[in-house]
């Protein structure tokens, strides 16, 4: 016997359409987040079961500074609207400097995503704690909104 996992969502929505009919744009987000303390305030969120938007998809990594350019522009690549990286806060990463290289770092990101055509507003970087759990929710909300604004990504984008 096969279980009906459409049972009680709304027509439509298995295959991203709105009740209208029409399809719907939720934006693709990537968040790199900091094991050490963003991604456990995300955690943190969800013990909390606050509510943020299904459409970001959370990747641990072990620093902030250890999120290389290159993963960012292969995300847009990879089909995602919006990307992320999330950390401690100035002078509170658990490594002593890795913070402060991924602020000098993605200072230099957004020129480096205008010059390859993609716009800079889809780039966020964030100082989340393990203790913000809230903030992490409002966050991700607010970065959800802004990019839904600008609408999906088609730069760079693969075929599949």
């Amino acid at each position: 016997m096969a279980i009906d996992k459409t049972a009680g969502t709304a027509p439509g929505a298995m295959i991203g359409l709105s009740a209208d009919g029409t399809e719907a744009s939720a934006p693709k987000i990537l968040a790199f987040c900091c094991n050490w303390c963003t991604y456990t305030g995300a955690d943190l969120a969800g013990l909390n079961r606050m509510k943020y938007p299904a459409n970001v998809r959370v990747v641990r990594v072990p620093c902030s500074g250890r999120v290389n350019p290159q993963f960012i522009l292969r995300a847009f690549q990879k089909g995602a609207d919006g990307v992320m990286v999330c950390g401690c806060h100035p002078g509170d990463c658990h490594y002593a400097t890795g913070n402060y290289f991924t602020r000098r770092r993605f200072m230099l990101m957004r020129n480096l995503l205008e010059f390859n055509g993609i716009d800079p507003k889809r780039f966020h970087a964030r100082w989340i704690s393990g203790s913000e759990a809230a903030k992490f929710r409002d966050t991700i909300a607010e970065v959800a909104a802004q990019v839904s604004a600008l609408g999906p990504n088609t730069r760079y984008r693969e075929e599949r």
